[in-house]
């Protein structure tokens, strides 16, 4: 049995008013056998979508490998456009070592309500995948269970869209669950009505562009 335990600490400051929430790395990051593209920071998978995409939208010019360099990029661009990164699994225990979420067992959670209380200016938490299980917005929910909190659908159209009021602070949290950034979805994607509009009318479009799309509203606004 692997224990998969996250690598990084939340990247969470006091300006934050976004907060990116998934699962957790590929165990490599846990056991340290990155690959010389891998980033050593968060969603700094070689395979991950979410620095190319954010790459896309915000033209940051990211370099992709394993260098100080390439950290201190994307820390500068969270810190300067006041996106916190808190991923809602601290632990997992897996009989096959890979990163499908399915496969986690035992899942130990970080208490998301707490950092949601302890930073008075996040307004929006993105989720990086939807409802399914053993996401973060299914394992959201299940934090949500021993409080009484419910969550408000804004919208239940994909990316869908919810709010709740935190139970101390009263203030009003808005939840957007974007389409997971990894290879995994893209499945999910290609059966979505809006995507196949899209491909049909142009050949060349792809799941990276459709997430473009979809991110860029909630990143930008």
């Amino acid at each position: 049995m692997f224990l998969h335990t996250h690598p990084y600490e939340p990247f969470v400051f006091e300006e934050a008013e976004k907060l990116i929430v998934g699962t957790l790395p590929p165990p490599r990051f846990t056991t340290g056998e990155l690959k010389e593209d891998d980033v050593d920071f968060c969603y700094g998978s070689r395979n991950g979508m979410l620095w190319p995409i954010l790459d896309r939208i915000f033209e940051l010019g990211l370099v992709y490998e394993n260098t100080n360099l390439a950290i201190e990029q994307r820390k500068i661009f969270l810190l300067s456009n006041k996106i916190g990164v808190c991923d809602i699994v601290d632990s997992a225990e897996r009989i096959k070592v890979d990163a499908s979420d399915l496969g986690m067992k035992n899942v130990r959670l970080r208490d998301l309500l707490f950092y949601l209380e302890q930073y008075p200016n996040i307004q929006t938490v993105l989720f990086m995948g939807g409802v399914s299980k053993n996401g973060p917005e299914y394992f959201f929910r299940q934090l949500l269970k021993s409080t009484g909190i419910k969550l408000k659908t804004i919208s239940d159209q994909v990316p869908r869209v919810y709010e709740l009021q935190l139970p101390e602070s009263k203030r009003i949290i808005r939840t957007v669950s974007l389409t997971a950034p990894s290879g995994a979805a893209n499945r999910a994607v290609g059966s979505l009505d809006s995507y196949k509009r899209m491909k049909a009318a142009d050949v060349n479009f792809n799941t990276l562009d459709f997430r473009v799309m979809q991110y860029r509203d909630f990143f930008t606004r």
